[in-house]
């Protein structure tokens, strides 16, 4: 045990108990590996399984463990090309039995802020989807509200609009320019303060000692 992982578990443990108390589930894992075989466990064979796109969901390998899996119906948004197969596709993903995705960022206090693009990611973290797997490494973690949505803005998105090679303004400076480009990734801003009624625990967040994704 270092220093750092004593510290991601003593602050994971209280914001487990504040996330807790929004109605929604959360558990901690020192490693992505321990996550990704805690969460495929939970997966009954047969179950409808998708996700938004999310790097921390790739380097922690359970993406291909559910791309590969023989157990699992994955709805792969990547083979929506067309408008018309992307909206099917958006549609159909509603109904999955789990949506996997990570936050941009979640306060100490439980709050999950996200920014979106299409709107199709954080519309099925609020409705939809029977099962919600929020994924989060503990570089993630924000003091407050507002730093959370600083994280988001200044530091996920132009990560994002680099690694997508986007030309838009926090591509060129690091930090978000409140651009309104046509193709822009930041057009839905949307906090969760406590899981929706009449489905409680139905959002899971999953904490890892780790720093995954962006």
């Amino acid at each position: 045990m270092s220093v750092k992982s004593d510290t991601y578990r003593i602050s994971a443990e209280n914001i487990i108990k504040k996330i807790k108390m929004r109605g929604m589930d959360a558990a901690y894992y020192e490693t992505g590996e321990q996550a990704k075989e805690a969460i495929l466990a939970e997966m009954p064979e047969g179950s409808v399984v998708t996700w938004g796109g999310s790097m921390t969901i790739e380097e922690m390998g359970l993406a291909d463990a559910i791309r590969n899996s023989d157990k699992l119906v994955f709805l792969d948004r990547s083979t929506a090309k067309t408008t018309e197969e992307r909206r099917e596709m958006y549609t159909n993903q509603t109904a999955a039995d789990y949506f996997l995705m990570s936050s941009n960022a979640i306060t100490m206090d439980g709050e999950l802020v996200n920014i979106d693009g299409n709107g199709n990611r954080v519309a099925c973290l609020i409705i939809g989807p029977a099962h919600v797997y929020v994924i989060a490494g503990m570089n993630k973690i924000s003091p407050d509200l507002d730093s959370a949505i600083k994280r988001a803005r200044n530091i996920a998105s132009p990560e994002n609009n680099v690694r997508l090679g986007k030309e838009h303004p926090c591509t060129k400076t690091g930090r978000c320019g409140d651009c309104l480009a046509e193709d822009c990734i930041c057009n839905q801003i949307v906090i969760t303060r406590r899981n929706s009624g009449g489905a409680p625990g139905r959002i899971k967040v999953i904490l890892i000692g780790e720093e995954l994704g962006y």
